[in-house]
């Protein structure tokens, strides 16, 4: 089955930790994978049945294998992930954003300017961020405008151009908004501690130019420099509004990361806090698609490493939500299980779920059909059906002390109700209150009619009611010989338990699912219409006795009445006239005194 080529290569990689590399036919990598022993996990994708469709598609496209030994799992784990961003290859996850987020540039300048950019140069200038959010980055940049009077011109202000006296001063001079350092009005000091400050609070280190600042203020104020003292305060009160908008986490909490992920059906949803004095100062959700059987602690160790280098994280701790093996020798992995930290991590997983939750909404307006396709195939995968269910139907029975007894089927078509489709049934062959032969004879009754007229069936039926409705309804379907050719379940209402055929222990759809979400849906609606339609009969039942009790009414009288005025309220509001032209005067005069007397 496979070429001569993979075969020796199985029999000849060592039981060493290392990286392995996949190659198709046209030498290209298309997937780099880490293993803690080689040959075992490279010779698992050849010998194994493999559950993913995609790994299978990926095994039948591997023409040759490339493996680099390392000395352990870590060091695996480290050239994998920098060996994946250099290839890109198609089967490897990828942590790509559709944005080029802004960053602050100090750059490296004798009098360094400060500025947004979305692209990042090797020329010494230090960056920070990125910032997700452009509003926050200029927030950052008015309040360091305000200030520092920092220049922002882009004079070549060398040494030597400065002392040879090139430049003039200019607007920004003359308005306050820069002390002239062109001209050797601003020494280089002075500028290199406006700077410091800068660099302190985009570092999240606000406290510390907090105290600088009032050391200044009452400096100043004790040699009778009250126009300076004010400039201070000033800037100390702006500070001050700053740090109280800020994020508060804690103030034990001095650097730490925090990293979650949400896995989903076809994505991990990965969150990411940089968290430095006390406030986080950065953070970061971003969606990272499935290629093959990823889980959850390797797309977070694989993001860890590209968001710590991205946001250039010195932390020595990085809070987690699940076990991971690999500790690597720059930080640690801790899961915290109360106090500030555990609410640090259930605030990255809050995150996750509402950017996921944002991306549901607009995927259910943009693409309404991908919306349905996704959430049937949750249903598909959670109840293991092998079709997905684009038609369901749900059956519930409605009767109240045994009275008027009926049954209602709803119809979703691609997780939506068609209520075109929908039918009640009045029962005909049960006497008195059976609800599981009612049942047997609704779905009796419906797909007899739908085989009869040839219509298509539902890949899905749902019966509300535990496991006696569930084998009534069976009993209708084996005596159409239809059992078998779709998928049916009951759905108990007390604990929401899902019934198979034949299977006494039910199975539990978690709460929050959509699948089980779609489930009810049906339920309710089965319910509401199925209830809607028994306070019909029995109003119209009641009606129907009061009129034929009426001495002069009978049968015939009411037939008469109902197809000349169709509707109840229409004989109770109808003039003398009308009901005489209907059923003559004499017995309109009757029905007329009856009701209006």
């Amino acid at each position: 089955m496979y070429s001569e080529v993979i075969k020796l290569k199985l029999k000849t990689i060592p039981d060493q930790p290392g990286v392995y590399q996949y190659f198709d036919e046209g030498g290209t990598i298309i997937y780099i994978g880490k293993a803690k022993n080689l040959k075992k996990r490279v010779t698992s994708y050849f010998v194994k049945t493999q559950d993913n469709a995609k790994t299978r598609i990926l095994v039948r496209k591997i023409r040759d294998i490339k493996y680099i030994v390392v000395d352990s799992e870590l060091d695996a784990l480290l050239l994998e992930n920098s060996l994946i961003k250099k290839y890109q290859p198609k089967y490897n996850i990828q942590l790509k954003d559709d944005k080029t987020y802004p960053w602050i540039c100090i750059k490296n300048e004798p009098f360094p300017r400060i500025f947004s950019t979305r692209s990042m140069i090797r020329d010494g200038s230090t960056y920070y961020g990125p910032y997700p959010s452009v509003k926050v980055l200029n927030t950052l940049l008015e309040l360091i405008r305000d200030l520092y009077s920092l220049r922002t011109c882009a004079l070549d202000l060398s040494f030597k151009n400065i002392n040879e006296g090139k430049y003039k001063v200019c607007l920004e001079y003359h308005i306050g908004n820069c002390k002239a350092p062109c001209v050797g009005k601003q020494s280089s000091m002075d500028y290199k501690i406006s700077i410091q400050h800068v660099e302190a609070i985009l570092k999240g280190q606000i406290h510390s130019v907090i105290q600088y600042v009032k050391t200044k203020m009452m400096d100043f104020a004790a040699e009778y420099k009250f126009e300076e003292a004010q400039l201070m305060k000033e800037k100390l009160e702006q500070l001050e509004k700053y740090r109280a908008k800020s994020t508060i986490v804690s103030p034990k909490i001095q650097a730490v990361d925090v990293i979650t992920a949400l896995e989903d059906e076809k994505s991990f949803f990965v969150n990411y806090l940089v968290i430095s004095n006390g406030s986080i100062i950065h953070g970061i959700t971003l969606e990272v698609q499935k290629k093959l059987d990823e889980t959850q602690a390797e797309v977070i160790q694989y993001a860890l490493l590209d968001l710590r280098d991205r946001f250039k994280s010195q932390s020595k701790e990085v809070l987690v939500e699940i076990d991971i093996d690999n500790q690597f020798p720059d930080f640690k992995f801790v899961i915290p299980q109360i106090g500030d930290k555990k609410n640090l991590v259930d605030l990255s997983l809050r995150n996750a779920k509402f950017y996921r939750l944002e991306k549901l909404k607009h995927e259910k307006i943009t693409n309404p059909e991908q919306h349905s396709d996704r959430i049937l195939e949750r249903l598909r995968k959670d109840l293991r059906m092998q079709d997905l269910p684009k038609h369901i139907e749900c059956f519930d029975n409605s009767n109240i002390q045994g009275t008027n007894p009926v049954s209602a089927c709803v119809v979703f078509k691609n997780a939506k109700p068609s209520k075109k489709d929908y039918r009640h049934f009045n029962v005909q062959t049960v006497v008195g209150p059976d609800d599981f032969a009612t049942m047997e004879e609704a779905v009796y009754r419906r797909y007899a009619r739908m085989l009869a007229e040839s219509s298509p069936l539902p890949q899905l039926i749902i019966i509300d009611g535990g496991k006696g409705q569930l084998g009534a309804a069976l009993k209708a379907l084996e005596r159409l010989g239809l059992r078998g050719r779709m998928t049916i379940i009951g759905i108990a209402k007390r604990l929401e338990e899902i019934f198979f055929p034949g299977d006494s222990i039910p199975i539990y759809l978690d709460k929050r699912s959509e699948s089980l979400k779609l489930i009810q849906h049906l339920r309710n609606e089965a319910h509401r219409f199925g209830i809607t339609h028994h306070r019909n009969r029995r109003s119209n039942n009641a009606f129907v006795s009061e009129l034929t009790e009426i001495s002069g009414v009978g049968e015939k009288t009411f037939e008469a009445l109902m197809k000349q005025f169709k509707t109840i309220s229409a004989i109770k509001n109808a003039s003398m006239e009308s009901l005489s032209a209907c059923i003559g005067k004499s017995k309109a005069s009757i029905v007329y005194k009856h009701f209006n007397d």
